[in-house]
């Protein structure tokens, strides 16, 4: 087994590849602006330093998010190339369920915590786990921070949405991932594949309409009405 995992719905692009026992490889770097330019170069860097070549990979294993619209997009089509160039699967997991299993493993196991992104327009991407990090109580969720003070105060919370709004996340732990690893997305992948469990599919969990809308007022030309102004 050798998987190449990737995500881009955070603002980190972060790369690596796992051969089924531990990481060989990794790259991870926070730029919510360059997700496009930075991928592809973080990929060919974590092939060189664990000696691969592309055609090595038996699998690939991409974060679905929920994540913003334009990040998220580049880390799944980017996945979706490379599976259909070297026709390998391709394994979709929860960008949460990643943070979540970083965050299990960093600290002895408690009790069930909380996984926070920033969402953006004031909101943050959610979910509750239990202690060890590894099974998600519910689905994600996207929400205002006020509208979840009751249910996550004093709650145990892990990442930058958590971070960014300590007056809601009150339990905000001092050693968890602020976003996620592709090295720990690659771990609980391989640990999931090696138990026979199905992953997800490489679909964009967006969990709301994207950010770019058409303009009010905006008229529509057909090309008839295009060619008789000219």
């Amino acid at each position: 087994m050798l998987l190449l995992a990737l995500d881009t719905a955070t603002p980190a692009v972060t790369v690596a590849l796992h051969d089924g026992e531990r990481v060989l490889a990794s790259r991870d770097q926070v730029d919510a602006r360059r997700h496009g330019e930075l991928l592809l170069p973080s990929v060919d860097a974590t092939l060189a330093e664990a000696g691969c070549a592309l055609a090595d990979v038996t699998g690939i294993v991409v974060g679905v998010g929920p994540g913003p619209y334009t990040g998220l997009r580049v880390g799944l089509v980017t996945a979706a190339g490379f599976a259909a160039a070297l026709g390998v699967p391709v394994h979709g997991l929860c960008t949460l369920d990643g943070i979540a299993y970083a965050a299990g493993r960093a600290g002895p196991a408690g009790a069930p915590f909380v996984v926070a992104t920033d969402a953006r327009r004031k909101e943050v991407y959610w979910a509750r786990y239990a202690a060890d990090g590894r099974t998600r109580e519910g689905e994600p969720a996207v929400d205002r921070p006020a509208d979840l003070a009751e249910r996550v105060a004093g709650v145990p919370a892990v990442g930058a949405g958590a971070a960014l709004y300590p007056q809601t996340f009150t339990g905000l732990r001092a050693d968890g991932p602020q976003h996620v690893a592709a090295g720990a997305l690659a771990a609980l992948a391989a640990e999931r594949l090696a138990a026979g469990q199905e992953l997800l599919p490489p679909r964009p969990l967006y969990l709301r309409r994207p950010d770019a809308k058409v303009p009010a007022g905006y008229k529509a030309v057909t090309p008839r009405q295009a060619v008789g102004e000219r």
